[in-house]
């Protein structure tokens, strides 16, 4: 397993980790696929188009207008009312399962890898493991 680790800088932010996940999964010749793993309740991660970075923005103010933060949530916890954020993260997945050609993604043309951040800022972790 590798774990990628990355910083997000808003509270519900898309990265594209294509290139982490491919770097993590270099030496990975005759695996059949990748998984990618988000171990965070609060954060998910999805394949989507990432030939344009206003879709990433679209998304992200989509998730926020879908799940509203001004509904009368009840959970509280140590970080504070964050259950918009467990219930966008719910909607997204905590791990995408892509199938490997010659030991890379087999990813459609425009399609990419990102990570879903929905209770930021705040330093995230992503486990990738080839599956054989």
């Amino acid at each position: 397993m590798h774990e990628i680790t990355l910083r997000t800088e808003r509270r519900t932010q898309l990265l594209e980790i294509t290139p982490q996940v491919e770097e993590a999964l270099n030496g990975a010749d005759g695996a059949a696929a990748a998984l990618v793993y988000v171990p965070h309740t609060t954060a998910g991660v999805t394949i989507n188009e990432d030939i344009d970075p206003a879709l990433a923005t679209d998304i992200e103010a989509a998730m926020e207008k879908i799940v509203e933060d001004e509904w009368g949530w009840r959970h509280d916890d140590a970080d504070g009312p964050n259950a918009p954020s467990h219930m966008r993260a719910s909607l997204m997945s905590p791990e995408v399962l892509v199938p490997l050609q010659q030991g890379k993604l087999a990813l459609g043309r425009y399609q990419g890898i990102f990570f879903c951040e929905f209770d930021g800022p705040r330093e995230r972790k992503v486990y990738v493991t080839a599956l054989r």
